[in-house]
């Protein structure tokens, strides 16, 4: 139950508290004189969307703060001992701070909190029913979620909602895979012939570079050998090669070193070692003039490798290393294509078994809904009655529509309101009166099992008057009687049946609008209920009235 609403320098209210009980609570008021505040600062505390402009012009920030008394067993609990809060003891309180350039904070018993826990803990504190409610029951796009709610068939949706992205990836993945196997199906003649071309060829890591280095090496032999061939002739020529002076200067030394007396010894073991260097040096050389011997078929053979290696290369965009990586590439692309009709067909199974069990959830919620909509039918009946319309009759239409994540169905409210009138959509058949009682009815029906929640209602009674508005009273007081429903209303019969009334007033003090909330005890309420039947002039008459409906309450 909300036990207290303490708001701070919100709009054109500087500082109001106001304690709720159990019971039927009214608030009445001129048009304008803040009766929608109450219920925007209520909404701002409980983290839904509402206007920016909240905070009262010239203050630092505006408050509100919500005292809410509940049962050990009450919903909120479970919201914050997973969200991770300690347990309140029957007192929740909720407050939340905003400033003037719209930085809000929450917290929920002085310990700070996110929006997302503040609007969980609405979810199963508070139910507004405000003045365009009605368009939602005017617009049959909104009328399945109505029935669903009404009953309460959570698991089955969740099913259906799960078995539909099921059915949706399946679906997703074998246009995906036709689509690469079309593809590929697409090049398969290319793919194939490229394949054979690239085995043909076998092309082999590193193979590019010892092409070039041969081709280079043998495209050089010619200058090579030439060269290698005049040194070798410099060292080993019997006439005038260096071996040659080197044995000559030897023979020549070798004769005068008996008479030299040993001064030649150096010069001769030099000469000694400058044979052995020359010869492997005459040795080193005839072997390489041996070996730059060029075959022409060779270097044919070694470019004409090359050339193709570097040609397929090109065609294919790649570096020649890379000809034996992109060759198994091609062969998957192949393998897949060979694999895909085989893929194709597990996946055409995988969609035909989501579909199924689509088809077999929907199923379910289908049966679930016309069952659901034949006790919302017979609710209605009920609620009607006491509404002054027991002679219509509040039909739910089920159709089937395209499927969705939310099943197959198409919900339709279908009314009738005099006997023997064919059944329309509402906005079509009723009035504005009876928009409001339809509007009623089915609130009460689809909060019947929510008794732990805080119902307000804003003007659910426009367009209706006289016993109707009674009815409507009446009906409000009875649902107030198993737990607590507000009441923003204009009609003077519903304010007579309320356990307790709040005038709404705006006053002007020193140049700035205020609005005010006084608690009325029952010689005020006479003034007030007299004055929303009669206008600005209260007269006994209406005095009188008002007394009666009183009374009669």
């Amino acid at each position: 139950m909300l036990a207290r609403l303490d708001i701070r320098d919100i709009l054109i209210i500087d500082h109001l508290v106001l304690e709720f009980r159990s019971g039927l609570n009214v608030l009445t008021g001129e048009t304008g004189a803040g009766k929608s505040i109450l219920l925007d600062a209520l909404g701002f505390v409980l983290g839904w969307r509402g206007r920016a402009d909240l905070v009262r012009q010239g203050a630092a920030q505006g408050e509100v703060t919500a005292l809410f008394e509940l049962p050990p067993d009450h919903p909120a609990f479970a919201v914050l001992a997973e969200a991770g809060f300690p347990d309140p003891e029957g007192e929740l309180i909720l407050r939340r701070v905003n400033t003037p350039e719209g930085r809000k904070s929450a917290y929920v018993n002085d310990r700070a909190c996110s929006g997302a826990v503040l609007r969980a803990l609405s979810d199963v504190l508070v139910e507004l029913h405000g003045q365009q409610d009605d368009r939602g029951l005017l617009d049959p796009a909104g009328h399945k979620a109505l029935l669903d709610d009404f009953a309460g068939h959570e698991t089955l949706l969740a099913d259906v909602s799960r078995a539909w992205r099921a059915r949706a990836a399946a679906r997703r993945t074998l246009r995906e895979a036709e689509a690469e196997v079309a593809a590929i199906a697409a090049d398969e003649e290319f793919l194939r012939h490229a394949v054979a071309e690239l085995d043909a060829l076998d092309p082999q890591p590193g193979e590019d570079a010892v092409l070039d280095t041969a081709r280079r090496r043998m495209q050089a032999a010619d200058k090579i050998r030439s060269d290698v061939a005049r040194a070798l002739q410099a060292l080993a020529a019997p006439d005038g090669g260096a071996e040659s002076l080197v044995t000559d200067a030897t023979r020549w030394l070798d004769g005068a070193a008996a008479e030299a007396e040993g001064a030649l010894d150096d010069a001769l073991a030099a000469l000694s070692r400058a044979m052995v260097e020359l010869g492997e040096a005459s040795d080193a050389t005839e072997r390489a003039l041996d070996g730059l011997g060029i075959d022409p078929l060779e270097l044919e053979r070694t470019e004409e490798r090359l050339f193709a290696l570097r040609g397929l290369a090109r065609k294919h965009s790649v570096a020649p290393d890379e000809l034996g990586g992109f060759a198994e590439t091609l062969r998957d692309r192949l393998a897949a294509l060979d694999a895909g009709a085989d893929r194709l067909g597990d996946l055409q199974e995988a969609v035909r078994t989501a579909d199924h069990a689509y088809d077999a959830a929907a199923v379910a919620l289908s049966a679930s809904r016309a069952a659901a909509a034949m006790r919302l039918d017979g609710a209605m009946a009920d609620e009607l009655a006491p509404l002054k319309m027991e002679r219509a009759v509040f039909t739910t239409a089920l159709s089937e529509g395209a499927a969705g994540p939310d099943g197959t169905d198409q919900v339709t409210f279908r009314v009738a309101t005099n006997p023997g009138a064919p059944a329309g959509p509402l906005n079509k058949i009723a009035s504005g009166g009876e928009l409001s009682r339809f509007l009623l009815a089915l609130k009460v029906c689809l909060t019947a099992e929510a008794r732990e929640l805080t119902l307000i209602f804003d003007e659910i009674d426009r367009g209706v008057g006289g016993a109707t508005a009674d009815a409507v009273g009446r009906r409000l007081q009875s649902l107030a009687a198993e737990g607590q429903v507000l009441v923003v209303t204009h009609s003077p019969q519903v304010a007579a049946l309320g356990a307790h009334h709040w005038r709404v007033e705006k006053t002007v003090e020193a140049d700035t609008t205020l609005s005010r909330v006084i608690p009325l005890a029952r010689t005020d309420r006479v003034d007030e209920i007299a004055r929303m039947i009669s206008g600005d002039v209260v007269t006994e008459a209406a005095r009188a009235a008002a007394r009666a409906l009183l009374k009669a309450a």
